[in-house]
């Protein structure tokens, strides 16, 4: 079932997508069916496992539930020293 949700990027993905966020319509399930879908978009390499995801501002597993409205949020793996 297609759905439309907005998706918004941080740090380098958001550099990679060039923009901050997006209205997308397409058939996914998961946060990561998410990830995966747009990954041309934003950059990435990464495995899911580096990366964090947040739907509708709450932080969420990779398999959790994508609905109809939600925002989702992409974070690359953070680097610290």
């Amino acid at each position: 079932m297609t759905k439309n949700i907005t998706v918004r990027y941080f740090a380098g993905f958001r550099e990679h997508a060039g923009i901050d966020a997006e209205e997308v319509s397409c058939d996914v399930d998961t946060a990561g069916d998410v990830f995966r879908k747009l990954q041309h978009r934003h950059g990435s390499m990464e495995p899911l496992g580096h990366c964090k995801v947040a739907i509708n501002d709450e932080m969420a597993d990779w398999d959790t539930a994508v609905g109809d409205g939600d925002t989702v949020l992409l974070f690359p793996p953070v680097a610290g020293g």
